[in-house]
């Protein structure tokens, strides 16, 4: 690297303990969804950061004891030593690439249900499990914390046998028992591990003792600490207690690793926390208190802004889980000065589903996230072309985005047309609703990258037949035509019982909205039998534009999906707030004039709403009338991607483009041989 990089202070080694991390880039613990379920699609999923310029490449919440067994999901485990050989897969993957390994030791406290092992759940004091399942954690006695020090330290043991450089006390995010042991409203405690804050630090203080004993001589011991709740004077404050534990704890730890709580508030979606950087203000006075190094997040993609954090003293080293999640190669990107190809997270928060629904992880802007092993994808190298045959693509959103750009990369000659004049689909219409901008990136890094190649020819305004279709004569043909949403009600919870709509309604779809359609004057009712963020981003527009607006939905909450990426309470707080009427558990039954009739989910009891207006988020129906008709034209090539197949999320129909951009020219048999490589137990061994 030249030294004229502007960037070069972001490649210098830092000193952590007894290792050095050859740059300032720290992929901090994050979930996969795949853990010791997957131990080889893991490994992989880390080794490819580690490829990627990442000098510290962390793991997941890994459970020490089955009596903090996170099941049914997948995270990191390592209960006694046969766990280590898995584990030893992913050191090995990352120290391949000269990076250092961290492992991020957990003991979940209450936030364990040990739905697997069935073990008692444990805690400071007396209290209920932290998720909606009725059970109760027994407080810790002094011979229950003796033996949580011991489980703690011969995990940390087996992680220095399985390779690891750097180990985590890990006291954040509301999910750890030395995290709950600081926090007056879970520690009870009138011992010497209760009341005063330096009680409560106590068993922190002696697991970062305990863990430096036992492997400190050649493993570095890192704290990652939640240093402000974000719920006020009620909780943990940065400039408070917060500040005081790192007052307490200073130079204990070799490393400090710091972020917010709760995990919505540390992986917040852009939609809430548009700025990168947003925790800087958080942290900003660790490094005046201790002379370790530190490390911080907040959804860094601009390197930019992680220079000024370095330049100005903020953190030592730059931690990321998102970014490195959606482009795994920013380091070596920022170090190759090829800052226009770096594929910026939109902060979706679609990884974090995948965690929450237990599948593996998925990035909207990265298809091969979670793919490396199983597919054998990467996310900077596909295959090079097998022939020189010329490749179509119709339609310009996400799907056919992603298809024509991989394509390309792998030298087919491309041409993508669009029927409208803007490329971009469903992705450029939603990124202008409120909060959504970011999601603009997704059709930026992909035009980028288009724009910049000679066997790419882009068209808009051009809306193709059958005819024009087979006189351009392009034989390979990816069809990504989208879908359109339905003005009939039809959807999961009315398809037994279909709506009666009167054609003189004035019903309306997300669709006209999106196209600058605005209801008449008078109060306006949004149906969602969708559940994730279209019908709120929609109230939100309208409520702030005036609109009287009230929002239906049969589901119990708002957004219901929106659990899963952590932002469905603050999506039904921004709607109270603007004054919308939340009609829950009603499903929609008829819109007769300016009335919309909606009855109760459990009893039937029907409720009228006058409307001038209504908004139907309910299902899409598929565009595949071109398709169709090119069934039989003889075409070599027919394929149907993205929305036109299979309506879902933005993430399903990136990924479907990149699929079938890497199969094409694959034989078929090949290609349905297996949808992937499964990690299958060999009983023979066992």
């Amino acid at each position: 690297m030249s030294n004229a990089n502007p960037y070069a202070l972001l490649f210098e080694p830092v000193q952590i303990g007894p290792v050095t991390a050859r740059n300032r880039f720290y992929q901090v613990p994050h979930c996969t969804g795949l853990g010791h379920v997957r131990p080889r699609a893991d490994a992989a999923v880390r080794g490819m950061k580690a490829e990627g310029g990442w000098a510290v490449v962390s793991n997941q919440e890994t459970e020490i004891h089955p009596t903090s067994d996170l099941s049914p999901y997948a995270e990191g485990r390592l209960w006694d030593g046969r766990d280590v050989p898995a584990l030893r897969l992913m050191t090995d993957a990352v120290h391949a690439h000269g990076a250092l390994a961290a492992i991020q030791l957990v003991h979940n406290g209450n936030h364990a249900q040990n739905l697997l092992t069935r073990a008692p759940v444990l805690a400071p004091s007396e209290m209920s499990v932290d998720t909606t399942h009725p059970k109760q954690a027994q407080a810790m006695d002094k011979a229950d914390i003796r033996e949580f020090r011991r489980w703690h330290r011969e995990a940390a043991l087996r992680a220095k046998d399985a390779g690891f450089d750097i180990i985590y006390v890990y006291a954040g995010h509301n999910m750890t028992l030395a995290q709950h042991f600081m926090l007056p409203h879970m520690n009870q405690r009138s011992d010497e591990y209760g009341g005063s804050l330096e009680n409560r630090v106590r068993l922190t203080r002696e697991l970062l003792e305990d863990t430096h004993e036992a492997v400190g001589d050649s493993c570095a011991v890192a704290l990652r600490f939640a240093i402000d709740e974000m719920v006020g004077a009620d909780g943990m404050q940065a400039s408070e207690e917060g500040r005081a534990v790192v007052e307490l704890l200073a130079d204990l730890p070799d490393l400090w690793d710091v972020n917010v709580a709760d995990w919505s508030n540390d992986s917040a979606t852009t939609r809430f926390q548009p700025e990168d950087g947003y925790q800087n203000a958080f942290l900003s006075h660790v490094k005046q208190i201790t002379r370790k190094p530190v490390v911080g997040v907040g959804r860094l993609t601009s390197p930019d802004m992680m220079l000024s954090m370095v330049k100005k003293g903020i953190v030592d080293l730059i931690g990321a889980a998102r970014p490195s999640i959606a482009d795994p190669f920013i380091p070596k990107k920022i170090e190759d000065g090829r800052i226009d190809e770096i594929r910026e997270c939109i902060g979706c928060n679609i990884c974090v589903s995948s965690d929450n629904l237990g599948i593996p992880i998925r990035c909207t802007q990265n298809p091969t996230m979670g793919e490396e092993w199983r597919r054998g994808w990467h996310p900077e190298i596909i295959a090079p072309k097998k022939s020189n045959a010329d490749t179509l693509v119709i339609g310009g959103g996400p799907a056919g985005l992603e298809c024509a750009t991989q394509l390309a990369r792998r030298g087919y000659q491309v041409t993508l047309a669009e029927a409208s004049a803007e490329l971009g689909g469903r992705v450029a219409k939603e990124s202008k609703l409120p909060g959504l901008a970011a999601w603009s990136r997704v059709v930026d890094y992909r035009l980028n990258d288009l724009k910049q190649r000679g066997n790419v020819q882009l068209f808009t305004d051009s809306r193709l037949d059958v005819d024009q279709v087979a006189e351009l004569g392009v034989e390979h043909v990816f069809v990504a035509t989208g879908s359109h949403w339905r003005t009939d009600g039809i959807s999961r919870s009315t398809q037994r019982h279909m709506p009666q709509i009167e054609q003189t309604a004035k019903v309306l779809t997300p669709d006209d909205i999106m196209n600058g359609l605005l209801p008449p004057d008078g109060p306006v009712m949004i149906y969602d039998d969708d559940h994730i963020y279209l019908a709120g981003v929609i109230a939100e527009k309208l409520a702030t534009a005036g609109y009287q607006v009230v929002f239906v939905t049969p589901e119990s909450l708002v957004s219901t999906y929106a659990v899963n990426t952590l932002e469905q309470p603050r999506i039904q707080a921004r709607l109270i707030e603007l004054g919308i009427d939340i009609r829950c558990n009603q499903v929609l039954t008829a819109v007769e004039g300016d009335i919309a009739r909606i009855g109760c989910a459990f009893t039937g009891r029907v409720t009228d709403i006058p409307c001038a207006s209504t908004i139907l988020v309910t299902e899409r129906h598929r565009e595949t009338a071109l398709y169709d008709s090119l069934r039989g034209i003889g075409l070599k090539t027919l394929e149907l991607i993205g929305d036109a197949a299979s309506p879902g999320l933005i993430v399903d129909a990136v990924f479907a483009g990149h699929r079938a951009a890497r199969d094409f020219e694959r034989p078929k048999a090949e290609a349905d041989k297996d949808w992937f490589r499964r990690e299958i137990i060999d009983l023979e061994e066992t």
